[in-house]
């Protein structure tokens, strides 16, 4: 009697994928940003994706190792979160910060809230925030290439210094449209490069490892209230074209694509998805319009993943003849 049928409801739905396949193509999606980064800034790309990948894979083999828990690195997880994780910091990160950063997303964050799937946010993003808290200066020791930095030197701005476009004086929309979306920048590694974002999200699209809900509800909103803030007074021409260069530049484009998508911390249903998205693009919007920041992606998606399971529960769709609960009440 220890082998049992576990009956499910209709419909039956099967498919070949798996966690691994999954994070295979998200794997892929992510190389371009690599090599990007390593045309933009140079060799120490690798050595810096590298380091925190191979962090991540062991930290999450000791762990599971030490607690006698089955070990999952050949799911390839701990590959993605690695990879995510020095994706999101400057290419000058000291590396023993980076493995300090590994073992904040892979034991604090995913191995000690029960493994993949249980984690309530996505651990490279938490990672990411603790070390920008406890390393401000050494998150944003960003590099400006030699192009960027004589785009700066044009503008008047210190083409050594460590702004983003999004810091740069005068506003982001000073900055050459085509140099932002080639990824001549300064900025954390995957961020800069949005062609190389767009090829990630198109392999993510083919493969159906992903929808466009979230990347699109996301942006869309933030270019929509952007447009909307400044329309009045730049006209609509003007109000659209900084609203471009305002999602081209940050992380906006990677968060949407590569971490609002988290299968675990983000909604299931369709009009969750929307939602999600829609208030994603609304808290970054008030953060970098609003805030004593320039970035708010981060934050905005740690947010919006607490209330996933609020935004799933109320997006749910009801079967059909069923009636929900009321006191006194009996289900039809």
């Amino acid at each position: 009697m220890e082998n049992r049928l576990n009956v499910t409801a209709s419909p039956h739905i099967q498919d070949n994928s798996s966690t691994r396949k999954l994070m295979l193509n998200v794997i892929i999606a992510l190389l371009p940003c690599v090599v990007a980064s390593t045309i933009i800034f140079g060799a120490r790309t690798l050595l810096v994706v590298g380091v925190t990948v191979a962090a991540s894979v062991l930290f999450e083999y000791l762990y599971c190792h030490l607690m006698k828990k089955p070990n999952p690195v050949g799911d390839l997880s701990a590959v993605v979160t690695g990879m995510i994780l020095a994706l999101n910091m400057p290419v000058t990160m000291p590396l023993w910060i980076a493995i300090v950063g590994a073992f904040i997303a892979i034991v604090l964050m995913k191995q000690l809230f029960g493994g993949i799937g249980m984690n309530f946010a996505n651990p490279a993003l938490v990672a990411r925030i603790v070390l920008f808290t406890g390393f401000a200066s050494r998150m944003t020791a960003f590099v400006n290439p030699p192009k960027a930095a004589r785009t700066l030197q044009i503008m008047g701005v210190d083409g050594a210094s460590s702004a983003t476009p999004l810091q740069v004086e005068g506003g982001v929309g000073k900055y050459p449209l085509m140099d932002l979306f080639m990824g001549v920048h300064g900025g954390v590694m995957g961020e800069t490069c949005a062609l190389a974002i767009l090829i990630g999200l198109a392999w993510l699209l083919i493969t159906r490892t992903i929808t466009a809900t979230i990347p699109v509800a996301y942006v869309g909103s933030y270019a929509v209230f952007s447009f909307l803030l400044n329309v009045g007074e730049l006209g609509a021409a003007d109000a659209g074209m900084l609203a471009l260069h305002e999602v081209l530049a940050g992380g906006l484009l990677f968060g949407a694509v590569f971490m609002a998508t988290d299968y675990v911390t983000s909604p299931f249903t369709l009009k969750g998805k929307i939602v999600f998205g829609i208030g994603l693009g609304l808290i970054t919007f008030g953060i970098r319009a609003f805030g004593n920041m320039a970035e708010g992606v981060s934050y905005a998606i740690l947010l919006m993943n607490l209330f996933v399971p609020y935004i799933n529960d109320l997006t749910r769709q009801v079967p059909l003849g069923y009636k929900k609960h009321k006191k006194g009440a009996e289900k039809a």
